[in-house]
């Protein structure tokens, strides 16, 4: 039972290690991204937004990490899952408006929303067994 017990703490500690790499590689492919905007001040205004919580996706996740108690772990969750599907927004005008090509952006889109897909089920499955809704 121990040793069962050891290989699921084990596995759980490699995919938070996964979902680290992912989550800082996401941040530095947006960092590339505000980097190749134009300077206009719209371009500026709404990278900076991109820039912001695409970032905070990675470092919000590493905090997540670092819980203390679950009640903090859901509560850094929900940062991450807002984070991302901000950055989600932030790509989605970013193409609509013509300021970033859709070929620039579509990979960075599916990526966000699958962050967003992941730390959604991550924060719900947490949630169970807590007073706080499932679905918000």
């Amino acid at each position: 039972m121990v040793e069962g017990r050891e290989q699921e703490n084990a596995n759980a500690l490699a995919k938070a290690d996964a979902l680290r790499r992912r989550t800082k590689k996401f941040a530095i492919r947006i960092i590339a991204v505000f980097r190749s905007l134009p300077r206009s001040p719209d371009a500026q205004t709404l990278g900076k937004q991109l820039l912001r919580s695409g970032t905070s996706v990675a470092a919000n996740y590493r905090a997540v990490c670092r819980a203390r108690s679950k009640a903090e772990f859901i509560a850094r969750l929900g940062i991450v899952v807002e984070e991302a599907d901000e950055t989600v927004f932030w790509l989605e005008l970013l193409t609509e408006t013509g300021i970033v090509r859709p070929e620039r952006a579509n990979d960075l889109l599916k990526e966000a929303n699958e962050l967003v897909a992941i730390f959604g089920a991550s924060l719900r499955t947490s949630k169970r067994g807590t007073n706080d809704s499932i679905d918000q």
